[in-house]
């Protein structure tokens, strides 16, 4: 498998606690890499075949402040066989009618570039009404609620990183 990169916004630290078990799951470095996006450039996604875009949804269905300064610097990236996949963090009970948009808001800069996507997740198990993360059936990754349900996201991860190697 190459090389990963990891590219995540994280206000509060959540995104960042949960990046950090997904590094693991896949194998730690130097094999994954994560990438705080308050410091990062398109330039620095140009070297992974395989990308995990990695966003809370903040307030009613909006990026995370970092990922707002950031999603612009997607129109630099050369796209082309590149696997992509999302991790999206949010609040079903709080926000069900925008569970895990940032996902999704991210996804339309990008889905037309080129890139192949993977690590769709099943919604079975979430509490939402609403998500622009969804496409066909399956969130485009895998969606975390540690407000709401802290205690699966262990094995969600465990889960997703199992299925990623296989996709990847």
């Amino acid at each position: 498998m190459a090389k990963i990169g990891i590219f995540f916004g994280s206000t509060e630290g959540n995104t960042e606690r949960v990046v950090g078990q997904v590094q693991e799951a896949l194998g730690g470095e130097p094999d994954v890499v994560l990438h705080n996006v308050n410091s990062a450039s398109a330039d620095d996604m140009q070297p992974y075949e395989n990308l995990i875009l990695a966003c809370p949804t903040w307030e009613i269905g909006q990026l995370q402040e970092d990922w707002d300064g950031f999603v612009d610097e997607l129109e630099s990236v050369d796209w082309s066989g590149k696997k992509v996949t999302f991790l999206g963090l949010g609040d079903a009970d709080g926000y069900p009618d925008t569970f895990l948009d940032a996902m999704g808001i991210i996804y339309d800069k990008i889905k037309d570039k080129g890139a192949t996507f993977v690590g769709a997740w099943p919604t079975d198990g979430y509490n939402f009404e609403a998500s622009k993360g969804v496409v066909n059936g399956k969130f485009l990754g895998l969606g975390i609620d540690e407000d709401n349900q802290k205690d699966l996201t262990a094995d969600r991860v465990a889960k997703w990183a199992a299925q990623l190697k296989g996709e990847f």
